[in-house]
């Protein structure tokens, strides 16, 4: 299957070195495979690997590669540095990839700086959107909420398949990547976390309720939700407000980058396979069109809300309400959509007879509109 992002990478690496980040097994060492068969001498090499680790740390891949492929490099002590000597000596026409789990954000947000030497893309599950060609958009969609959008459970077509790798990869998220941000006295809270947050998707967290929980301090929460954002795990979706301090300080939403792994009702599972479409969205028109957009949802103090918010260059352009069944309109899009002078709103319905506008709203069938999104 070719992913979404092919076509601009090609691109975007004959102008700069490109660095590609995402969930574990979310299809970057694939898409780099494929990305190998765009050029006449590639070269793929894996820190993980002792025989690629030795020609990494002694520079002796071929010197006639003209498309260099470095995965998990970020394991690499001082490998930004490392990746700067390469880049500003590399021969004439040789692109470079780098390829690594979400822990290659992290690390790239400290340590010598890159700026002005690579493109930033982060590739996401299978939306709707990508899945066009090969399903209809009510079929994508059902699949996603049933199976999530990860390439190996959502290809295999079975619950029992998909429930088997999620065993397995959240396990293996635990034992190796979550470990490597955290004591391993701290692993039990974190599982017990996850398996809170499963159960919280779509709702406001508060944090003083889940510290009280788990019985840590608030601060020690914030840590651990920051290290599930980092590695790909959840995102949080915040409020929006015009000031943005206040807004960081309000409640989050939480959703999963994995929609088979929400514990919740099909309801829920649609709102997170919506909340992965709209992130994915938002990133590639930043990453690749160079628009300012983010995330939000709208809540009032009166507790309106709005399941979706988006926002451009700090400005609100799109009210989205997400319903499985119900046609009529929600009271607090409707309410909002006013109040707030929005110039589009949309409830999103997934089992929907008839589409129809109300008062400028409109009401439409969530897998075609899903569908014309961006990514």
């Amino acid at each position: 299957m070719k992913r979404y992002l092919n076509d601009i990478i090609v691109r975007d690496l004959q102008r700069k070195m490109v660095l590609l980040s995402g969930p574990r097994q979310v299809g970057k060492t694939f898409m780099a495979r494929e990305l190998m068969k765009e050029f006449k001498r590639p070269q793929y090499l894996n820190y993980d690997n002792l025989d690629d680790l030795r020609i990494i740390q002694e520079r002796t891949w071929r010197a006639d590669a003209d498309f260099l492929i470095l995965d998990e490099i970020h394991k690499m002590r001082d490998w930004k540095n490392f990746l700067k000597g390469i880049v500003d000596t590399r021969p004439s026409g040789q692109a470079i990839l780098v390829t690594g789990s979400a822990r290659l954000d992290t690390f790239r947000q400290s340590g010598e700086s890159l700026a002005g030497r690579y493109f930033p893309f982060h590739i996401y599950p299978l939306s709707v959107k990508e899945l066009t060609n090969q399903f209809s958009p009510a079929e994508a969609l059902a699949q996603l909420n049933r199976l999530g959008g990860f390439p190996e459970p959502f290809l295999s077509g079975s619950e029992t398949e998909a429930a088997r790798w999620r065993n397995q990869y959240y396990s293996d998220l635990v034992r190796e990547d979550i470990l490597e941000f955290s004591r391993i006295q701290e692993i039990r809270s974190m599982r017990l976390l996850l398996e809170m947050l499963r159960k919280r998707v779509g709702s406001p967290l508060s944090h003083a309720s889940l510290a009280g929980d788990l019985r840590i301090a608030p601060n020690t929460l914030r840590s651990y939700l920051e290290i599930l954002e980092n590695l790909h795990i959840i995102f949080l979706v915040r409020p929006f407000h015009s000031n943005v301090a206040r807004a960081i300080q309000k409640e989050p939403k939480v959703y999963f980058y994995d929609s088979g792994y929400v514990d919740g009702d099909e309801g829920i599972r649609l709102e997170n396979t919506v909340a992965v479409s709209l992130r994915k969205h938002v990133d590639y028109l930043q990453e690749v069109m160079g628009e300012t957009n983010s995330l939000h949802y709208v809540r009032t103090k009166d507790k309106r809300e709005v399941d979706f918010a988006l926002v451009k260059q700090d400005t609100l352009t799109t009210l989205i309400e997400v319903k499985l069944s119900a046609s009529a309109l929600a009271p607090g899009l409707k309410y909002l959509a006013r109040a707030l002078g929005v110039p589009s709103a949309f409830q999103l319905v997934q089992n929907l007879r008839q589409p129809q506008s109300i008062d400028g709203i409109h009401v439409v069938q969530a897998a075609e509109w899903l569908s014309a999104l961006s990514a």
